[in-house]
């Protein structure tokens, strides 16, 4: 399997169930924590740490990236992130079926991004199925988040601390709680100005 293979194959969100599948995870859970090691082990600046996550993702990320190691992910090759892009210390990336986050995204400390579920039925509990997670731009996320798998955040919302996202959050809101429900609607620009 190659890794375009694989990364076509997640967008079907169907099971990661064969023996083909798991070899190629098991590989490239070992290249990943091959870097993330390096990148955690030591102190490095902050064009030293876009290098080390350029390796690690597969394609170079943007000079504007801000990111606080230690920084974790089991697979790395399916995370693209925008411009001005802020992540703090601790944070948790399972991106098999992929993690987007927009432009001017803030992540804080110890947020996860779980993009894989597994199966209900006990005979079949060991079997992933992945779906992806897209944070629009401007996005907030306060620390000890969760997000998981399939939900779309949109442009300008706040995800308060220890929030567990559980289904998509439309834009313009802030959401917190577990489940995360929305408890505030923001006032931007974008939707003052259309309510005049």
């Amino acid at each position: 399997m190659t890794l375009e293979s694989f990364l076509q194959y997640v967008k079907t969100g169907q099971p990661l169930d064969s023996e083909e599948i798991g070899r190629f995870m098991d590989d490239m859970s070992d290249e990943a924590r091959r870097i993330t090691f390096v990148l955690n082990g030591a102190y490095h600046t902050p064009e030293e740490v876009r290098e080390l996550l350029s390796r690690l993702f597969g394609r170079k990320v943007d000079p504007t990236l801000r990111v606080f190691p230690p920084f974790y992910t089991d697979f790395g090759k399916n995370i693209h992130i925008g411009k001005g892009v802020f992540i703090n210390a601790c944070c948790h990336f399972q991106d098999h079926g992929g993690v987007t986050l927009g432009d001017g995204c803030q992540i804080g400390h110890n947020v996860v991004f779980a993009t894989l579920n597994h199966m209900m039925e006990p005979e079949r509990r060991k079997t992933t199925y992945p779906a992806p997670i897209v944070l629009g731009k401007n996005v907030w996320v306060g620390s000890n988040a969760t997000i998981l798998q399939g939900v779309t955040v949109g442009d300008n919302s706040v995800v308060a601390a220890g929030a567990v996202v559980t289904h998509d959050v439309p834009a313009d809101v802030v959401v917190a709680g577990v489940p995360a429900k929305v408890i505030k609607t923001l006032e931007t620009k974008q939707n003052l100005h259309t309510e005049i």
